[in-house]
């Protein structure tokens, strides 16, 4: 990753994140896979070199990104680090968020 911000990934965003993943594996195609790997470290790069580039939330210093338009991505800056602490998949309720 570029110079910037470190991208930490919670613990919570991490199991979010790897069952998007098994999900996309049992549904989709390789390709998808690949596009959404893509999508994502984009963004992480942008957030990295600039953290307040994407906008915030109701929650205080909680900002998001959409990430191909079924997942949006929770992060908030913490000193150095840029810390990802949701990857909620946007076809579920959203109820179920936590962050």
């Amino acid at each position: 990753m570029k110079s910037g911000y470190e991208i930490v990934w919670s613990d919570q965003a991490s199991d979010e994140l790897t069952k998007t993943l098994e999900y996309l594996e049992q549904n989709f195609t390789e390709k998808e896979l690949k596009r959404l790997s893509r999508e994502i470290e984009k963004n992480l790069n942008l957030i990295s070199e600039n953290p307040l580039i994407f906008s915030g939330t109701d929650i205080r210093n909680v900002r998001k990104v959409i990430i191909a338009r079924y997942n949006t991505l929770y992060y908030r800056i913490k000193g150095k680090n840029i810390e990802i602490i949701s990857f909620f998949s946007n076809r579920q309720n959203p109820a179920k968020r936590k962050i």
